[in-house]
């Protein structure tokens, strides 16, 4: 095991300090022993993190940061493996990931410009963009280093002092970004890191006045408790809470193609990933063909221990804990019990530490829990349709919307016919990958979806009225 620091602290205005709420264990999800302490923070340490970061706003003191990550790569993809659970190949691909926002929104900063707006003689309208000032931002545990990435880049990067509330589980590799921004030449209070309790921590940050923006990833009541503690200050949130993707597969779609699909779509950091292609809508001429060859997908992965592999291929880690783990189990179980057929896997492995084998389900219906509601987990579940209009309301028969793909040879199928899956926010045709600079559009649907723009992020839009004379 990596020799890992036994006591983290949280970084508030420029200096590591415990927490007021005492400590708080971050555990190794494969094995359940205890990797560290971290720091709790309580209701004062958030007050005093986003008074800081509101004095460096006001300051006007901020520069770019990314370097130091790159130079520390292997001994934060080490942390990240243990508190995540995940492969040591998994973590990198975070890592780049995490690394990849510096770059992308340290180049864009000089590009998020206003416009000008023509009015009648004698006037001049034009818009500017400028920070929201202080940025609280509530990461989730799935993606703990990238996440805040996305969203810390973008913030800095406009000009923002920000407070970053990680997640009690994975709280560990966020303090390099604190370490990252010190090294960078931030001043104190810059930015701020804190590992608390979303009930104590999280909204303290989204009920203060003198907080700005809140960007939170996470589940939709949370959210929506953000959302309207934010709005007795009238602050603006950036939401991304959850979704239920899907992928409808034609029966022209090239299904040796798909496999390796289902094998990023819903295996790929143990399907703990809010994008996940966790339905599958096939037409009804080709149903058991994909089934057989998403049962054959998820007998072919080795699950196991992270530190056990580190070699890019076909395995997968642990759940991040054994309630998220049992979760899923109950939802599958529950699926059973209404109908729903396990085609292979829907158990915890026989060992220590928070596994589940790779589920294929099918025979549920479409207003099942199962085919609903989020599972966040290593859980595929198989529909079938007889036409697009099938297709198409099965789709729609969950609230979330985040991103959905279209598997076809006849282009000609999408994007345009699928227009109407109302609750998704990104459409893909042959894959499931989003890039980087590929937006995704907020929706006012509760399962919101983040939009990646720096402005988005980082700034407000201000309009400005000139008149001549």
């Amino acid at each position: 095991m990596a020799d890992v620091n036994p006591y983290w602290q949280n970084y508030i205005d420029g200096a590591w300090v415990d927490g007021g709420a005492g400590r708080i264990e971050v555990t190794d999800p494969t094995t359940g022993e205890r990797i560290a302490e971290h720091a709790l923070a309580d209701t004062a340490d958030a007050d005093r993190a986003a008074q800081a970061a509101r004095r460096v706003h006001l300051s006007g003191a901020l520069t770019a940061m990314g370097r130091y990550l790159l130079e520390h790569r292997d001994e934060i993809v080490s942390i990240l493996r243990l508190e995540q659970g995940k492969p040591l190949w998994e973590a990198h691909i975070e890592f780049e990931g995490a690394a990849l926002y510096f770059v992308y929104y340290g180049n864009q900063a000089s590009t998020v410009e206003g416009r000008s707006i023509p009015l009648e003689s004698g006037y001049m309208d034009w818009t500017e963009y400028e920070p929201f000032d202080v940025s609280a931002q509530i990461i989730p545990w799935n993606y703990p280093i990238e996440m805040t990435a996305r969203s810390l880049s973008a913030a800095l990067s406009t000009g923002n002092a920000c407070v970053i509330k990680s997640p009690e589980m994975t709280p560990l590799t966020n303090a390099y970004l604190a370490r990252a921004a010190k090294a960078a030449g931030f001043p104190p209070g810059a930015v701020n890191v804190i590992c608390g309790l979303g009930r104590d921590a999280g909204a303290a940050l989204a009920g203060r006045p003198d907080v700005n923006q809140i960007v939170f990833t996470g589940s939709v009541p949370t959210g929506i408790a953000i959302a309207t503690a934010a709005a007795q200050n009238v602050v603006p949130c950036v939401l991304e809470l959850g979704g239920k993707s899907a992928a409808i597969v034609h029966d022209d779609a090239d299904l040796d193609a798909f496999e390796n699909d289902i094998r990023w779509g819903i295996y790929f950091n143990t399907g703990q990933v809010c994008s996940a292609m966790s339905r599958v809508i096939v037409h009804e001429s080709r149903r058991d063909e994909l089934i057989e060859r998403a049962e054959k997908v998820a007998k072919s992965l080795s699950v196991g221990p992270g530190i056990e592999r580190n070699e890019f291929g076909a395995n997968m880690g642990s759940m991040v804990s054994d309630g998220q783990r049992d979760r899923a189990v109950g939802i599958i179980e529950t699926a059973q019990s209404k109908g729903a057929g396990v085609v292979t896997g829907g158990r915890p492995l026989n060992r220590p530490g928070a596994f589940l084998e790779p589920t294929v389900l099918a025979g549920m219906t479409p207003g099942m829990e199962i085919a609903t509601k989020g599972v966040f987990g290593p859980v595929l579940s198989v529909l079938s349709f007889r036409d697009d209009a099938q297709a198409i309301k099965i789709d729609n028969s969950t609230d979330y919307g985040l991103v959905g793909d279209v598997f076809t040879t006849g282009l000609n199928r999408a994007p345009a016919r699928y227009a109407s899956c109302a609750p998704v926010r990104s459409l893909s045709t042959n894959g499931t990958q989003a890039a980087l600079k590929r937006p995704l559009a907020v929706t006012a649907n509760p399962a919101m979806a983040a939009n990646r723009a720096a402005r988005r992020y980082g700034t407000t839009c201000k309009p400005r009225t000139s008149r001549s004379g």
